[in-house]
């Protein structure tokens, strides 16, 4: 009764409730060889900040993944020439699945877009077709193509990433004959480990290294790699966006990632890009995501 008699003798005015903020729906795209649950510890922080998030499986990644049976045997030779469902597979495709998530994230509220290595090949995309559905797009140490390296390949090949270390001599495979980039991510030797490591994540433990690998996927269409992903101004150039430099990624050099921002900036001096330097961060990141997070969530702002 006590409790019944409080709330009865509650004056509106002071019920007055605070308007509602529709929550704001981070769309995150992996990078390559990789899947959605990569984003897991970011999306965790966000969730928590009170945002919706969707994390995209590329078409046969993640929850579809194709695992050769090679592979799974670690039988090189096999490895080698066992065929890919992801031969063929381009930008198209990779574009569909994430304007498609965009289209049906939309309908409750604003989405930002985000993209991590590869990943950023896809927003370029979907930020030129959809640039009306996005309330801000975001590029974490990805490629971001321009008219002068209009692909991931070019990108890959300019000449600020040529101290970047690159996976080509780790290939399993004819690339072309394929159609996928093929990597051996169970390998146990020794050098192709470190080298991966360089590549990926110099600075962190073992342990969190190892579970990294786990969750890579052996194949990779170069059809995407190679595909153009170019905005165009009145479209891409007019979505506010944000670069997420890493200053020790050995896989997007640094100063691919200044040339990028630079030659964006270019195209649109209107609307720049809004950098985050960490220094410290190799490709995938800090390994405490808690400042990366931070300026994701000012992103909904």
């Amino acid at each position: 009764m006590g409790g019944v008699a409080l709330a009865g003798a509650v004056e509106p005015s002071s019920a007055v409730a605070e308007p509602s903020r529709t929550p704001t729906t981070f769309v995150l795209v992996h990078g390559t060889h990789s899947a959605g649950a990569f984003w897991t510890p970011i999306a965790r922080e966000l969730t928590l900040r009170g945002h919706r998030v969707v994390m995209v499986d590329q078409p046969q990644h993640g929850a579809e993944a194709f695992v050769p049976q090679s592979y799974q045997r670690q039988d090189l030779r096999a490895m080698a020439v066992e065929p890919s469902p992801l031969r063929g597979l381009g930008l198209d495709g990779y574009e569909a699945r994430v304007t498609g998530i965009v289209r049906r994230a939309a309908r409750n509220g604003p989405v930002v877009l985000v993209g991590h290595s590869l990943g950023g090949v896809s927003v370029s995309r979907v930020g030129d077709a959809v640039p009306h559905l996005l309330r801000h797009i975001c590029y974490m140490a990805a490629f971001c193509p321009s008219r002068a390296l209009p692909s991931a390949d070019a990108c890959t090949a300019a000449p600020e990433n040529s101290d970047a270390v690159s996976p080509v001599e780790l290939m399993v495979g004819d690339a072309d004959r394929l159609g996928v980039l093929r990597l051996n991510f169970r390998t146990g030797d020794v050098r192709e480990l470190a080298l991966l490591k360089e590549m990926i994540c110099a600075d962190y433990p073992e342990a969190d290294f190892r579970r990294i690998l786990a969750g890579m996927q052996t194949d990779e269409p170069i059809a995407v790699y190679a595909g153009r992903a170019v905005g165009r101004a009145e479209s891409w150039g007019r979505i506010p966006r944000t670069y997420l430099r890493f200053g020790k990624d050995r896989t997007i050099a640094t100063a691919l990632q200044d040339r990028m921002v630079a030659e964006a900036d270019a195209f649109t001096p209107g609307n720049r890009f809004r950098v985050h330097d960490f220094p410290e961060a190799s490709h995938v990141g800090p390994l405490d995501v808690t400042s990366l997070t931070e300026v994701l969530h000012s992103l909904a702002r």
